[in-house]
């Protein structure tokens, strides 16, 4: 079963780049080390020397220069959010100034013309993008078009927990309603989380504050920024483990490497490959 959130344009969708405008402020090194880690363990490489990497829906940037970190000879970012775009740009400052071989873009995943135009890459990454474009599967279809014979898919896709799905679906739609939303879904959600966490620490009988000091070793990302996206993440479509991977054989890829979300609501992560 899968969650479809309405057309684009038809109601309000969350604002991703303002996040990661926030995010790279707490940007650091341990972070980019966390993210290079990340790729490394999931693609099952040590370096990229010689790869082409596609970051598709670039967010943060985070990943793209992680890439760039590994060694990447060419990374092509894109993102529809205009404000996402400015963050990658402002990474590739930063850290990549000289990197002519690094260029970043404006792009919808859901623009075909624009994908064709960009060719095929060894690696091609979409963490976390596809579940909010309006229209997962039409993504996902043109997303595996770009990945090169024995080239490698990295994808994350929310994980379909039927009716739990559906509940979220609505917090969603309520914290992009407009500010009220926002700051009720805020504060009714984010005590939540926190609460959630103190229990079960409690139980386990370990230091409440571990789990934030922590937080930046799973991909280098921020517990706060990732609460955030959460809860405002609009449209919001999920799918399950079984119905991903039967997709992506229908478009000739074979999976090399799952780490699925159990029960849970996050994503389930997916390497695929395509056989030569």
């Amino acid at each position: 079963m899968t969650v479809i959130s309405p057309p684009l344009g038809t109601e309000k969708r969350f604002a991703f780049g303002r996040n990661w405008r926030a995010f790279l402020t707490r940007l650091d090194d341990e972070r980019i080390q966390e993210g290079q880690r990340s790729l490394r363990e999931m693609l099952g490489v040590q370096r990229l020397d010689g790869v082409s990497f596609l970051d598709a829906g670039s967010g943060s940037g985070l990943f793209s220069l992680a890439a760039a970190g590994l060694g990447a000879t060419r990374i092509h970012s894109f993102d529809c959010d205009p404000d996402s775009v400015e963050c990658t740009r402002e990474l590739k400052r930063r850290y990549r100034p000289q990197m002519e071989s690094w260029t970043i873009e404006r792009g919808n995943v859901l623009d075909g013309q624009y994908l064709t135009n960009l060719g095929e890459f060894d690696v091609v990454y979409c963490w976390g993008v596809l579940h909010h474009t309006g229209n997962l599967w039409r993504a996902l279809e043109l997303v595996t078009s770009l990945v090169r014979p024995e080239g490698k898919l990295f994808i994350a896709i929310y994980n379909d927990q039927g009716l739990i799905s559906r509940g979220w679906t609505a917090v969603k739609r309520v914290y992009n309603s407009g500010w009220l939303g926002r700051v009720l879904m805020t504060s009714v959600f984010l005590s939540y989380f926190v609460g959630r966490g103190f229990l079960a620490d409690l139980v386990r009988v370990r230091n409440p504050a571990a789990r934030y000091r922590q937080y930046k070793k799973r991909r280098g990302m921020s517990v706060m920024h990732d609460w955030r996206d959460w809860l405002g993440g609009y449209p919001f479509e999920v799918a399950s483990r079984q119905s991903v991977v039967r997709f992506c054989e229908d478009q000739h890829l074979r999976l090399i490497k799952l780490r699925s979300a159990g029960r849970t609501l996050g994503n389930n992560e997916f390497v695929f490959v395509k056989p030569a």
